[in-house]
């Protein structure tokens, strides 16, 4: 069968015109929405600072593509009005010395107190940067999401791997590693954490608490998943849910760790944060 040139041509040019429709009425529906007055309810009296937890950071640059820990969330509540401000400590150093570094950030901040919501061992140096070093007048609030309060059988087998390892852990410090963090995770040491890390008067402490189901966990999670479902029950895949809670349990969800700030597709965590600070407003805080 042969196919005339004009045919292959009015095809061509079809395909083309309807990839340019298509193209255009996306950028027109963006920019419409872009216009859309955004509804301001009750405001925050305080900014809300965003720790990020270990293996953390607060900007990933690939060229001219910028991606955020806190995936989306910092744009969304600052278009509702929200004051935001994140920093980047050390990803893997002790709590002590990421909460020095969050301590020294939030000394420059030019607002009397902070709303600090925090992921994963985030929410662990906000709680010693109160306790230990002195900041527990210019915090309004810890919120904590997915973090291991109680510790995570995850870091018990990893500080046993550790021991019976020394060379390893000679080599990575050698090489400039900072793994201590990551052996402060146990339960045991967070159980003489939460014994000298004590809450401060004047600061609203709460949790949020967030489980992986099978359906909507990330691959890469499952074999963790797995293994504290029979060891500790329900968790996010790095995270047991019983050791998530602190103080007061403000909600639940059901996200695993890494979506939980915005790197799955299958949860909205803009609209979760959203809903952690229609939380806090109606808190007073």
């Amino acid at each position: 069968m042969v196919v005339e040139p004009w045919l292959l041509l009015a095809f061509f040019l079809a395909l083309f015109a309807g990839a340019a429709a298509l193209a255009w009425f996306i950028w027109y529906r963006r920019k419409r929405v872009a216009e859309i007055p955004k509804k301001r309810g009750p405001q925050l009296r305080s900014p809300v600072v965003l720790a990020h937890g270990i293996l953390g950071f607060d900007e990933l640059k690939w060229g001219p593509i910028r991606s955020k820990y806190f995936r989306g969330v910092g744009s969304r509540l600052e278009k509702l009005g929200t004051r935001v401000y994140s920093f980047k400590v050390h990803p893997t150093a002790t709590i002590s010395s990421r909460a020095a570094e969050l301590a020294k950030a939030l000394e420059l901040l030019d607002a009397e107190r902070v709303n600090i919501v925090a992921h994963s061992m985030g929410g662990l140096d906000a709680r010693y940067a109160a306790s230990k070093l002195k900041l527990g007048g210019r915090i309004a609030s810890i919120i904590t999401v997915g973090t291991p309060h109680r510790g995570t059988p995850l870091a018990d087998l990893g500080s046993g791997l550790w021991l019976v390892a020394p060379a390893t852990k000679l080599l990575l410090d050698k090489g400039g590693f900072d793994a201590h963090g990551l052996l402060e995770l146990t339960t045991e040491r967070m159980k003489r954490f939460n014994e000298e890390v004590l809450d401060q008067e004047g600061i609203f402490y709460g949790s949020w608490l967030a489980k992986a189901t099978f359906r909507g966990l990330n691959p890469l999670l499952f074999p963790t998943w797995q293994l504290l479902k029979l060891k500790a029950g329900e968790n996010d895949g790095l995270v047991p849910v019983t050791s998530q809670s602190w103080g007061v349990t403000c909600g639940r969800i059901e996200a695993d760790h890494w979506a939980q700030v915005g790197w799955a597709l299958g949860f909205d965590a803009p609209g979760f944060y959203e809903s952690v600070v229609s939380d806090l407003v109606e808190r007073g805080l």
